[in-house]
């Protein structure tokens, strides 16, 4: 665990480093990845059987080798323990009413020159929706990415998820159930991400791929980029704690681990302005681990990419965020909203001591797919504007064409277009 000191000499190349350090894939991963993606692209449902095969020890054969019933997910959710099925059904009522705000409006007005303008929003036709599998197999993703997908209105959902050695997640078939998915196929990895992208001879091809996973999905979806819409291209997870020192260390702790456990490269940053309270917390993280199921990637994270940041004041703390750009920011402070007016870069933010990130991952309502490595600088988390598209329209009659014609024959001329220029002038001359 990196510690570190803003009144320090070396404090900010050290910061700088922290910062321009973004724990990504390596090269060979994109060889890898682009030899996958020509391999299903030529070979098809072939290409999917072998590599299932060979990473997921899965072999596809018969039709429910490839494919999860509809009558399987409404099994999995009938099957729930009722307090599951109720969590899961408050997560998801909570999603669909947060995201059901983000549908845009259609416009259509005529201006003042007595143009007819507008924009129609129409949802894509099909998307596809990335679900993991193995050590991160979470029914909370399936709802993040598929109810926003539904409140667009996209009439095709299809999600793809591995299923090592044929072991399917009850939980994942049942969010599945009550998100309304259309077909669920068991195919992962960057071959899955590919298929959802051309088609094969059994999947046919969506219009957008959302939805976390490793890093060669992400690669995949990075390289398949403009053949479909995708979200984002995620990295490992991150958290910012902004604490000071009248928080309980150990919830301090605990939230610094929520992320710790997701992946060994996923980086929890903790700045604080009480350097006893940064031992404490340090302390009880060593505590926490010791009572968690993933310590040993936990462990792993918080000692390799784990940073606790000593500040003389925390009215520093936006200005270090910023630079971070954090997926997820805490500020755990009585009142957080001064720091909160100041801190411009950051997937989603959770105000006070009682507001802890994992309740945002669950049944808060905002969308959990948030950009990671810095991007938070440019790019938003998922929503429902990712499953749709917006197409302008206008019209003009005789006068408004004589009202604003003119200055576009100029415009045009002047780059030396005059095709563009006869186009307009044919009709204003008649």
């Amino acid at each position: 665990m990196l510690r570190l000191n803003s009144r320090d000499p070396g404090f900010a190349e050290a910061f700088a480093r922290l910062v321009a350090d973004r724990r990504e894939s390596d090269p060979a991963v994109a060889q890898d990845v682009t030899a996958i993606l020509a391999q299903v692209r030529s070979q098809g449902d072939d290409a999917l059987a072998e590599l299932t095969q060979r990473f997921d020890g899965h072999t596809l054969t018969s039709e429910a080798d490839w494919r999860i019933s509809a009558e399987a997910c409404a099994a999995a959710f009938a099957a729930l323990d009722p307090a599951l099925r109720g969590a899961l059904e408050l997560a998801a009522d909570r999603i669909r009413d947060y995201h059901a705000a983000q549908k845009p409006e259609s416009r259509d007005y005529t201006d003042a020159a007595g143009v007819r303008l507008g924009a129609h929003w129409r949802a894509v036709d099909a998307a596809g929706l990335y679900i993991p599998g193995g050590r991160a197999a979470y029914p909370s993703s399936l709802l993040m990415n598929a109810i926003p997908a539904k409140v667009a209105g996209v009439e095709r959902l299809v999600v793809v998820t591995p299923t090592p050695r044929g072991e399917v997640n009850p939980l994942v078939l049942a969010a599945a159930h009550l998100a309304g998915v259309d077909e669920v196929w068991r195919v992962g990895g960057a071959q899955a991400v590919a298929a959802l992208a051309y088609g094969t001879q059994r999947i046919q091809p969506v219009d957008v791929i959302t939805g976390p996973g490793n890093a060669w999905v992400a690669e995949a979806k990075r390289q398949l980029f403009g053949v479909v819409g995708i979200d984002m291209v995620a990295g490992p997870s991150e958290i910012l704690v902004i604490a000071d020192g009248a928080n309980d260390p150990s919830w301090i702790a605990a939230d610094l681990l929520s992320q710790a456990e997701h992946d060994p490269v996923a980086q929890s940053i903790l700045i604080t302005d009480d350097a006893a309270f940064a031992d404490r917390v340090a302390q009880a993280v060593t505590v926490e681990l010791a009572t968690l199921q993933t310590q040993p990637v936990a462990e792993e994270s918080w000692d390799t990419y784990g940073v606790i940041i000593e500040v003389a004041h925390l009215d520093e703390a936006p200005a270090l965020a910023n630079a971070l750009a954090a997926e997820h920011v805490e500020i755990a402070v009585a009142d957080p909203e001064p720091l909160f007016a100041r801190i411009r870069h950051a997937g989603s933010i959770f105000l006070g001591r009682h507001t802890p990130e994992a309740v945002g991952d669950y049944v808060a309502g905002p969308n959990h797919v948030l950009p990671t490595g810095r991007r938070a600088r440019f790019a938003s988390g998922l929503s429902v504007l990712d499953f749709m598209k917006r197409t302008s329209f206008i019209q003009l009659d005789d006068a408004a064409l004589h009202a604003i014609g003119p200055a576009a024959v100029a415009l045009a001329h002047a780059e030396g277009l005059p095709a563009h220029a006869r186009s307009i002038e044919v009709r204003l001359a008649r």
